[in-house]
């Protein structure tokens, strides 16, 4: 990945009773868990960096969101 290219990327981080689980929407597949929340962080921090060098190593375009919204919903 080129080092002057920054990328933003909304990450989802829930909590369970096992630990932490981050996700990032725009890239699908690139899941992680962590024991804390800044283990999680670190860790879909890494699962992006990698899948960016694959995704540029392939030729592919990186995603960038538009918009995100993020709600809570009674049922």
């Amino acid at each position: 990945m080129e080092k002057h290219t920054k990328y933003k990327f909304t990450v989802v981080i829930e909590k369970d009773e096992n630990g932490y689980f981050a996700y990032c929407p725009e890239l699908q597949g690139c899941y992680t868990q962590g024991n804390t929340y800044e283990e999680a962080v670190e860790s879909i921090k890494d699962a992006i960096t990698l899948h960016i060098e694959d995704r540029l190593a392939s030729g592919e375009e990186i995603p960038r969101a538009e918009s995100v919204s993020l709600t809570v919903v009674e049922v």
